[in-house]
């Protein structure tokens, strides 16, 4: 699926007990960059004091070597973001780093506080002042009026609080504290180089460092980590997990796991289930690179239908402004993707994405196809119909735009993209190859395809 259609909102790293906190830190981002790609920041502590650098743009950017040797200590946090809850702009970078009572704090945050805007206008009758329009401010002021005075008190009373999905990560000058919500929506994982212990949102960022995976954190957990070892809480009940679906069929990067699951090999499930399900006459297998790769792979393999290199992307294009006119969009998506006319030109072909949202994108893409010479475009989803908004820290089109609600059935869908015909993995193909090898009682949310969201929204 193109990026232009839906994002994943940031990603969290976090070091502790390591004289090359910062640089691990850098490192992990780097390969959580495909969480966020607006802006990047890392705060670490010495024991006394923070020193930070955030900024707009890729990890690279942001970060050069001069910057990274300015940053000392042997603990560090680090995001990147894309913004779903506050505007694109520098205030909104995060770590957040704020004059704590018992001295500085910095919070990094992925996800979306459900209930941001109701806690934020009670804050803001008490007197409290915000600096940020960023969703994760209203931790740091419920933390400075928590009753609590003792940081290591007043963090988990505090997300008793707030509702919706975060994998969180705070830190003061001495102690590290790492907490998931309550429904497990975002992953979060655990690992150890030697004695220092490091928090990242998925575990390709732990390979980057080195780092042995230790386990996963569980919903409602958290995790205070300082001299004196490492203390385990729960604030909230152990619930059903309801880990977001979207994670293994898009947003994780390949080589990751979640909760123990290889992601490249579910997707290469979900491609293999969506051949059995929904088979075509073709010559050739297409994925839309990168993330649907394996699922056209999958495809391929189960079909029996070559699998070839039909579109190219380009790695050197960063994101784009929003095109002032049609001829301009268009050609916005050839510098991105390029279709291989030697392999396309003449042949039916299975063109495979793990979704479809607005549905501009593919039409592009099938576009893309025909005038390279396909002679039939077959396209084919590894993922039910997309029909509601996500609230939970996915960039999602509005339940209006959503092409499944603009059209009645598949093949009018289809048309609309261009396509010759149009399946969706059905949402039964989904849990089988989801729900596999999942600990008892948990799941996954499936909020956009079915409505069935597992929190409170406090929508106004």
């Amino acid at each position: 699926m193109s990026s232009s259609e839906m994002k994943e909102k940031c990603g969290v790293f976090g070091v502790f007990n390591h004289p090359l906190a910062a640089d691990l830190t850098y490192y992990g981002l780097h390969a959580l960059q495909h969480r966020g790609q607006e802006s990047a920041g890392i705060v670490a502590s010495n024991g006394k004091t923070f020193s930070y650098h955030k900024g707009m743009g890729l990890v690279t950017h942001v970060f050069s070597r001069e910057v990274l040797n300015q940053l000392h200590g042997n603990m560090a946090i680090g995001h990147v973001r894309y913004s779903t809850s506050g505007e694109s702009a520098a205030h909104n970078a995060q770590p957040l780093v704020f004059k704590y009572r018992e001295g500085d704090l910095a919070l990094a945050h992925n996800g979306n506080l459900v209930n941001a805007e109701y806690e934020r206008g009670l804050l803001q009758q008490q007197g409290s002042i915000f600096q940020t329009s960023s969703d994760t401010e209203v931790i740091a002021h419920l933390l400075a009026r928590s009753a609590k005075k003792e940081f290591s008190e007043a963090a988990p009373e505090v997300l008793k609080r707030i509702q919706g999905s975060f994998a969180l990560l705070m830190m003061t000058e001495k102690q590290m504290f790492v907490a998931l919500d309550r429904n497990g929506l975002r992953p979060l994982s655990l690992g150890k180089i030697g004695d220092a212990i490091v928090a990242a949102s998925e575990t390709c960022a732990l390979n980057v460092v080195d780092a042995e995976y230790w386990r996963d954190v569980e919903p409602g957990e958290w995790l205070l980590i300082d001299e004196h070892g490492v203390q385990t809480g729960r604030f909230a009940n152990k619930e059903k997990m309801s880990l977001c679906s979207f994670e293994l069929i898009y947003f994780a990067r390949a080589d990751s796991r979640i909760q123990g699951k290889s992601v490249m090999a579910v997707r290469r499930e979900l491609g293999s289930t969506l051949a059995k399900e929904h088979p075509v006459e073709a010559d050739l297998v297409v994925a839309v690179p990168e993330s649907s790769v394996p699922a056209a792979l999958g495809y391929a393999e189960e079909s029996g239908i070559a699998y070839e290199l039909g579109l190219i992307k380009n790695p050197y294009v960063g994101r784009s402004f929003i095109e002032p006119n049609q001829e301009l969009r268009e050609l916005a998506v050839r510098l991105k993707l390029s279709a291989v006319r030697e392999v396309l030109q003449g042949k039916r072909v299975v063109l495979v994405d793990d979704s479809i949202v607005r549905g501009t994108t593919s039409k592009r893409i099938v576009g893309l196809l025909r005038d390279a010479g396909a002679k039939e475009v077959h396209v084919r989803i590894s993922s039910p119909k997309v029909g509601n908004p996500c609230y939970y820290g996915i960039d999602m089109a509005n339940k209006d735009e959503l092409l499944a609600n603009q059209h009645n059935e598949e093949q009018a869908m289809g048309r609309s993209i261009g396509a010759d015909t149009l399946a969706f993995l059905s949402e039964e193909g989904l849990i089988s190859v989801l729900g596999y090898g999942m600990p008892e009682g948990a799941h996954h949310c499936l909020a956009c395809f079915n409505g069935a969201y597992p929190t409170q929204l406090y929508l106004n």
